[in-house]
């Protein structure tokens, strides 16, 4: 049985403990929706202030040069490449996800047309993020050249779904639903065999787990910042692409931005040589510069010990949840195999939705995804041991006191 005296004990002897108070979280609060929106850093609000007061409102203009907004894009990519397993000059932050994802497909795709013509399927899950599905969807239909979108079902289909047809393949890392966590290595191996490509979604594992994109010879990859990152709702996504793909660099969204020479003022577009051929319009600054907030706390450890203590989280939740809340018509949909799992947990339950809601008037935060999944995300930076262990005591009483069932817990919000 474990204990809450066992939680506490845990928390003293928790390396990571101390860079909860770098976030500024609400009084009574157990906040596990960190891998959908991530807390904030106390420092952005000082951040904000300055770029408005100061950046904006004082130098103006100038701070373009003054401030660095020009080169605010890749120089946060160098800041975060760390994390992903990437080099200096091959990360930028810009757009969104959904933007990126059009990108790299896009050059995906040009690649793919110049070696090998033939190849007309590009492969991703039927459990992918809906809006990768969406993307991949739209380029095909706007591209009209014979690329067709083949969904599978599970990861185990992955293998012998990758054939010599296939042109790219679209993962993601970390299942946004069930919190499966692919191979990276060994899924790169099994596409390049085929002479496909690779394109990463890191949405949730950036900031989460430990990866070496270039090392493990991935194509391409792109992500979020406003998850595990703690950048700020809608803060700009990044973008990487290997630097072995260098000469073949293109994306069809050409703005003055991904320009050589932007300041040149030319009628004809020639494209950065670099990452920053990625880039297309002028850059939110604004939310922009509070990326760099929750990436400086990340540079304060290391991806090998967020992810102990994530993997340690995690299976305390489980197996609290098993304890405590048996015969509730409780169903785990995330790995139990380490090797497997991302840094969060899923439940499928019948009142999923009533169920979450129930919670969060407790004040206990997570959320709910279709069909029937309650979703707890696990951030090691301010999460602790007797967190988990209050959260599950919540979740035991809105299920064994049938809390749910209230009207009030079943309306619908436009966001769930």
């Amino acid at each position: 049985m474990i204990t809450l005296e066992q939680c506490q004990a845990w928390d003293q002897a928790d390396e990571l403990a101390g860079l909860r108070q770098q976030f500024d979280l609400p009084e009574g609060t157990i906040y596990l929706d960190g891998n959908s929106l991530g807390a904030l850093p106390r420092n952005a609000l000082v951040r904000a202030q300055d770029v408005i007061s100061r950046e904006w409102g004082v130098d103006l203009i100038n701070s373009w040069n003054k401030a660095g907004w020009w080169d605010l894009p890749t120089r946060l990519g160098d800041q975060l490449a760390p994390l992903v397993g990437a080099g200096e000059g091959e990360v930028v932050v810009t757009d969104t996800t959904s933007l990126n994802l059009f990108k790299v497909v896009a050059n995906a795709v040009r690649i793919q047309q110049r070696r090998h013509p033939e190849k007309k399927i590009i492969l991703a899950e039927r459990d992918s993020f809906p809006t990768d599905l969406y993307m991949i969807q739209g380029f095909s239909e706007f591209l009209d050249q014979g690329y067709v979108l083949q969904l599978i079902d599970q990861p185990e289909d992955l293998e012998k779904a990758v054939t010599g047809d296939t042109a790219a393949v679209v993962l993601s890392h970390v299942n946004y639903r069930s919190g499966y966590l692919y191979d990276m290595q060994s899924v790169n191996e099994l596409v390049h065999a085929q002479d496909a490509l690779i394109i990463w979604d890191l949405c949730h594992s950036i900031g989460a787990v430990p990866m070496s994109l270039k090392e493990s010879g991935a194509d391409f990859a792109i992500g979020c910042t406003y998850k595990y990152l703690n950048g700020g709702p809608g803060s700009p996504a990044m973008l990487w692409a290997h630097p072995r793909h260098r000469a073949d660099f293109w994306q069809p969204l050409s703005g003055w931005w991904g320009h050589a020479r932007p300041f040149d003022m030319s009628t004809e577009y020639t494209a950065d040589a670099g990452i920053r051929s990625f880039l297309c319009g002028t850059q939110p600054i604004l939310s922009m510069s509070l990326v760099a907030c929750g990436v400086d706390i990340f540079l304060q450890t290391d991806m090998q010990k967020i992810r102990r203590k994530s993997l340690a989280l995690t299976d305390l939740f489980i197996q609290l949840v098993e304890q405590e809340c048996s015969g509730q018509d409780l169903e785990l949909v995330t790995p139990r195999d380490h090797k497997y799992r991302g840094s969060h947990v899923s439940f499928r339950h019948p009142q999923g939705y009533a169920a979450i809601q129930a919670l969060i008037a407790r004040g206990v935060i997570g959320d709910y995804r279709e069909p029937e999944v309650m979703r707890f995300g696990v951030t090691p930076l301010y999460l602790g041991y007797r967190d988990i262990w209050h959260a599950v005591q919540h979740l035991k009483a809105v299920l064994h006191g049938r809390e749910w069932d209230q009207e009030k817990f079943r309306v619908r919000g436009q966001v769930t």
